[in-house]
């Protein structure tokens, strides 16, 4: 294949990407539920015919690096014709946590397939025991519906009894037969885009500066191992619990550089728990990935080329590399930020000036619901709520934002309190929380919500025991806290759990600040 002429391959670079980022557009502005309309929990990728990921949107990291493995797992299952889109969710399918569904569909031209296109979304329910489908559980089944690769739609028409299956075991399903609607949008959107970037540019060229992408990702992502010393880098860090004991639990790495190859290892991880805190295969890649793009010191196309030059090693059967029946739902939001923890902090002995001190190392996830007696309906709702970024050499850490595997946007309070029984007393920076040093970690957050009718909750977060490391000298962040207030009675709460909340109270949640860099 002849060189590719760079100015070229640059346009194709955003075209690429700028359907992906579109198809977004089209998938929050068409959404029903808060999460994806509001937060934009939501993530869209372009793939060629093979499923190679060409590009992707910036949305959500713990996504865009798994997404290609529910392609191919769609791909290998379903003959996609034209018209179809498949639907999977499942964790041990190509799938990460049970609430992301992906919807996947082929584009056609004539009798030719020439691309794909995929999003994903984090719906607010998809079943099990309580709402927002995000509690603890000690295996997948009590974590909600489990969706294998089946089709959603096919030549264009709804498979009516799949639709009907799976709103028979989602609550508010109105509200999820939107979003799966919005998804149906979204890639639409991105096929017709495609269809018509073919007819102005060609199919030809097209495909062949699609490989052109996955080989300069290559190279490029080569390049900057070389930049990195030869040798050995390890590291290891710990979460707080699965939820269900008290046993912290050990994610360790070992990072080999070798000329333009890098290794990544995870034997010595523990093996995968109880709870549900166990990251498959597709989350623990997605991190590496994640990372990857983060060590490069410059621009370069993020799509699937960017892996070739890194081999990863995940023990069978440990917390970073799941096997069936284990629960997920927290390797998907908790423990993705843990792997990205040890990843970085292995990379920060190799190159110390790309690095920062570790970040909160939690989503501090909050699922809630039960009934609106104002409104008279069922409600549910699920978020992550933000904390400090850990400081690097020459920079502080930010305050008050989404870091690493998360990039949803803050709920509004105006939204929030329109759409559910609950009024926000409290919304600020957490002063002190961020590690102290020659530059200082970012502060977390509080968040205070009164409930305003009896409440089913659920906490998921992290950090609550384990501080976020410094580096360099730098001090640690600040351990998260969560606390319900009842009268006057303050009550410690669980980092990991579900309680019913009862009219007036109110739940309080302090999270981590970020690890200082320096000594100050």
């Amino acid at each position: 294949m002849s060189r590719p002429d760079p100015v070229r391959l640059r346009v194709y670079e955003n075209l690429f990407a700028g359907i992906a980022e579109e198809m977004g557009i089209a998938l929050a502005r068409s959404a029903f539920s808060t999460n994806i309309k509001e937060r934009l929990d939501l993530s869209c990728a372009v793939f060629d015919r093979e499923g190679e990921m060409l590009a992707h949107a910036a949305h959500i990291p713990v996504h865009l690096g798994s997404t290609p493995l529910s392609v191919r797992a769609a791909i290998e299952k379903l003959d996609l014709g034209p018209g179809d889109m498949a639907l999977l969710n499942d964790p041990y399918a190509g799938g990460t946590h049970l609430p992301d569904l992906t919807l996947v569909a082929p584009v056609w031209r004539g009798e030719e397939k020439i691309f794909y296109v995929a999003n994903r979304a984090h719906h607010a329910d998809v079943g099990g025991p309580v709402p927002g489908s995000m509690g603890p559980s000690q295996d997948i089944f009590g974590e909600g519906i489990r969706i294998p690769p089946v089709l959603l739609w096919r030549g264009g028409e709804r498979v009516s009894e799949v639709w009907d299956l799976l709103l028979a075991n989602m609550r508010l399903p109105d509200e999820r037969k939107g979003d799966l609607d919005a998804q149906t949008a979204a890639n639409r959107t991105g096929e017709r885009r495609l269809i018509s970037l073919v007819e102005t540019r060609g199919i030809e060229e097209i495909q062949t500066y699609g490989r052109h992408l996955l080989d300069h990702s290559e190279r490029s992502v080569a390049e900057a191992i070389r930049g990195i010393p030869d040798g050995e880098y390890q590291f290891e860090d710990f979460l707080d619990n699965d939820g269900l004991g008290s046993r912290p639990i050990r994610i360790a790495v070992r990072i080999r550089v070798s000329g333009e190859k890098m290794t990544v290892d995870f034997s010595g991880t523990d093996p995968q728990t109880e709870g549900g805190m166990n990251a498959n295969y597709a989350i623990t890649l997605s991190a590496l990935f994640y990372v990857i793009r983060c060590i490069v010191p410059f621009e370069i196309p993020s799509s699937s080329g960017c892996l070739r030059s890194v081999e990863l090693i995940t023990p069978e059967g440990s917390v970073v590399a799941a096997t069936y029946p284990a629960g997920v739902a927290g390797g998907n939001v908790e423990t993705s930020q843990r792997i990205v923890d040890v990843l970085l902090g292995a990379l920060a002995q190799a190159v110390p000036e790309r690095v920062p001190a570790a970040a909160q190392g939690t989503m501090n996830n909050l699922a809630m619901g039960g009934y609106d007696p104002h409104r008279e309906r069922h409600w549910s709702y699920y978020e992550t709520i933000g904390g400090g970024m850990g400081a690097g050499p020459g920079w502080d850490g930010e305050s008050g934002i989404q870091v690493h595997m998360t990039n949803t946007r803050n709920t509004p309070i105006e939204h929030l309190e329109n759409e559910y029984p609950v009024r926000c007393t409290s919304y600020r920076i957490r002063p002190e929380s961020g590690g102290r040093g020659e530059r200082r970690g970012g502060d977390g957050i509080i968040r205070e919500i009164e409930f305003l009718a009896p409440t089913r909750v659920t906490l998921l977060s992290e950090r609550r025991s384990r501080q976020p490391y410094g580096l360099s000298g730098g001090e640690p962040g600040a351990t998260g806290v969560d606390i319900l207030i009842r009268g006057d009675q303050l009550l410690p709460l669980p980092a990991k759990g579900n309680f019913r909340a009862e009219k007036g109270d109110i739940l309080k949640i302090a999270t981590p600040g970020g690890g200082g860099w320096g000594k100050s």
